[in-house]
């Protein structure tokens, strides 16, 4: 059954090490068999503790507040939101606590976001167990997690060196944002242009490439929040 809600558990934290004690994690996920998969192999490791779960940004938010985790695992795409989104949410609730994203795919333009919204990584889904044990880790010890694949993305956005989502975008792939951002549709966007359908379509996805959005809709949000369109 998948956990609308966030909760918080009862049972007593693992033993400490003798160094420090166990790091409290509220996991964000909406896939129960991916949450359940995840909270059986960090709690397999005596210093991670899974404290709560939550599958929305709600309850996210929700769990922060009651279970004060030290690392909050959240899933990048939910039922009620964006988790990159929710990152400055979840900050200003809890400032001291440090939130990885999870990631079924990424791109520099996300990381980038994550970094700058305050996250303290972005890992991907598809690296091993171990991997994602060892960000939580490194995370919870005040450390930024990022694949050496964006980091460069991260760095430069940081310092300045690199602008926002679509900076990159050609005169066409711009005309084409904004026909999205009135609601056109593919066909309506290659009819406007001039051009075949099948070239519509590629101007429409390096679109959302270039935006790192999964879908026309994200694309003109992210387009809306980086000041693309009004």
């Amino acid at each position: 059954m998948i956990v609308r809600s966030a909760t918080c558990k009862d049972a007593p934290l693992p033993s400490p090490s003798p160094h420090s004690r166990p790091i409290k994690i509220l996991l964000v996920e909406d896939h129960d068999m991916v949450a359940e998969a995840i909270c059986l192999a960090l709690e397999r490791s005596p210093d991670l503790h899974i404290v709560g779960r939550a599958a929305s940004v709600a309850s996210a938010l929700a769990g922060t507040r009651r279970c004060e985790p030290d690392v909050v695992l959240m899933d990048r795409r939910l039922p009620d939101g964006d988790g990159v989104t929710a990152i400055a949410d979840l900050l200003a609730l809890a400032p001291g606590v440090r939130i990885l994203i999870l990631a079924g795919e990424g791109s520099g333009s996300v990381a980038a976001r994550v970094a700058e919204a305050g996250g303290s990584g972005l890992i991907l889904k598809a690296r091993g167990l171990g991997e994602l044990e060892d960000a939580v880790r490194r995370v919870a010890a005040g450390e930024v997690v990022f694949s050496q694949d964006f980091l460069g993305d991260v760095l430069g956005r940081l310092t300045g060196r690199t602008s926002g989502p679509g900076a990159n975008l050609t005169p066409r792939e711009r005309e084409a944002l904004h026909l999205l951002g009135e609601g056109r549709t593919t066909a309506e966007i290659s009819e406007q242009l001039g051009v075949a359908l099948n070239t519509g379509r590629n101007h429409v996805q390096r679109v959302l490439e270039k935006l790192g959005a999964r879908s026309q809709l994200e694309a003109v949000t992210i387009a809306r929040r980086e000041g693309l369109l009004k």
